[in-house]
């Protein structure tokens, strides 16, 4: 039972992002708060802090023109909710989840806090059964598993916008009865980047079982807070109520963290690593925590967000933070880009925790994990080599070390750099890999079963 809503004319302070009203001693955190200025302007608000009859307010849509003589401030008594139906599905959102296609509201079919509910750790199924993403570095080496949060750790100027829209066309889960929706949730992004996504996702028809959230670099910075969490009550329905997978993309993590950051200053708090909040482990874990799978519900959330390092920093507190939380991470690597090859995933410092539940014989296929392996190994040696050779020249490297140099210039070439236009099975992913490794003699694939060696190897790799 929600309390009667309240209004008041008290507004005390205005700090960046914040308001703070005074005389409300009943207000709750998260609480909704309808902001009416001086020129008759609706603004909503989100309940932050109360205490000693003083409640901070984070405004959504900016705190400019607001008077603190003459602003009213309406308390509704419910945490923010917002609609949600089974015609969601191909709209366009901005990032206060307001309609951004032209199309009208949302034909009301169910309204969700956007907080979401926590789920019982007992009543979580361990995820298995993979989404492919036509992408060869992913699909053969770090499988994405339904109800997974793997992120994509990228640098600036990195392709990973387009990287990003490549899956979201390509994603597919392999039984052809199952339903599978997009979910994409943009944070901060420039109008470039917005209207590059809009085209891809219209022009490829992935619109058609997509759901788009848009928050832009010039719209105000605290609605990057509640961006991800409105895909995400989203990605909630359409998998737990409507019995779909649903793969969630975010980018990008670090502008919503940003977004935190300034929140944060706001309210004078002591501040962590960076300037970050002490809390942003604990508010990042609220958003990934929010993938996964359900005992006795037929569908499933992944989660695939984008976090951008300041400087190619791995140990920044963003990609820092989030590598404890999620399981595994894709690198984009800047030498791979220089090198002309896309999508430029360094497989190395790359993993996928969960791979090996979502592989194998009745899933993939059998020498699926092995094969991975061996990919390893012997694009690990390749690039060992590669940094001797430039040491000390290649004089001295016998027939085998030369094949495992040609074996790590062609993976990068025909494996990783399968490029924007292309997208592979996972059979076909495989294919590729089996083509590579047959460059060298059976007794270098030591990390693949002899039978599985007789059953794919074929050709001579030439």
């Amino acid at each position: 039972m929600t309390s009667p809503a309240r209004e008041y004319t008290s507004v005390v302070r205005v700090a960046g992002p914040l308001m703070a009203v005074s005389g409300v001693g009943d207000a709750t955190y998260g609480e909704v708060v309808e902001i009416r200025l001086p020129d008759g302007e609706r603004r909503l608000g989100e309940v932050l802090e109360s205490r000693s009859d003083v409640a901070i307010i984070q405004v959504f849509g900016g705190t400019q023109a607001l008077d603190t003589e003459i602003t009213s401030v309406r308390f509704t008594g419910y945490p923010m909710r917002m609609v949600v139906s089974p015609e969601i599905i191909g709209r366009v959102f901005d990032g206060s989840a307001a309609p951004a296609d032209g199309g009208g509201p949302v034909i009301p079919g169910k309204v969700q806090d956007i907080a979401g509910s926590a789920v019982n750790p007992t009543a979580r199924a361990y995820p298995e059964d993979c989404i492919e993403t036509g992408i060869s570095a992913i699909d053969g080496m770090n499988t994405l598993v339904r109800g997974q949060k793997l992120p994509i750790f990228s640098g600036a100027g990195l392709p990973h916008s387009m990287l990003a829209a490549q899956i979201a066309r390509q994603a597919r889960v392999l039984r052809d009865h199952e339903e599978f929706a997009i979910v994409f949730g943009a944070m901060g992004i420039t109008n470039e980047d917005a209207q590059f996504f809009l085209d891809e996702f219209e022009d490829t028809g992935a619109l058609e079982h997509a759901v788009l959230f848009i928050n832009r670099a010039d719209d105000p910075a605290i609605e990057r807070i509640i961006t991800p969490r409105l895909a995400l009550t989203t990605a909630e329905y359409l998998a737990f109520d409507r019995g779909m997978h649903v793969l969630v993309i975010l980018q990008d993590i670090t502008a919503y963290c940003e977004a935190l950051r300034e929140v944060s200053a706001a309210r004078d708090e002591v501040p962590a690593r960076r300037g970050y909040p002490g809390y942003m482990y604990t508010d990042l874990a609220s958003i990934f925590e929010r993938a996964g799978r359900i005992h006795d519900r037929k569908g499933s959330i992944t989660q695939l967000p984008i976090i951008s390092m300041p400087d190619d920093d791995i140990t920044h507190p963003v990609p820092d933070l989030t590598g404890y939380i999620t399981e595994g991470q894709i690198v984009l690597s800047r030498d791979l880009y220089r090198k002309g090859i896309y999508p430029p995933i360094d497989v190395l410092p790359s993993l996928s925790r969960l791979m090996a539940g979502g592989i194998g014989k009745g899933k993939t296929r059998e020498d699926h994990g092995a094969v991975s392996d061996q990919l390893y190994a012997a694009y690990a040696k390749g690039r060992r080599l590669e940094s001797l050779v430039t040491v000390i020249g290649d004089e001295g490297l016998s027939e085998t070390d030369r094949r495992y140099l040609t074996f790590a210039a062609r993976f990068e070439r025909e494996f990783i750099g399968q490029g924007r236009a292309v997208g592979r099975t996972i059979t076909e992913s495989l294919d590729t890999a089996w083509k590579l490794l047959c460059l060298f003699p059976e007794e270098e694939l030591n990390r693949i079963p002899t039978d599985l060696i007789e059953t794919y190897r074929g050709g001579d790799g030439q």
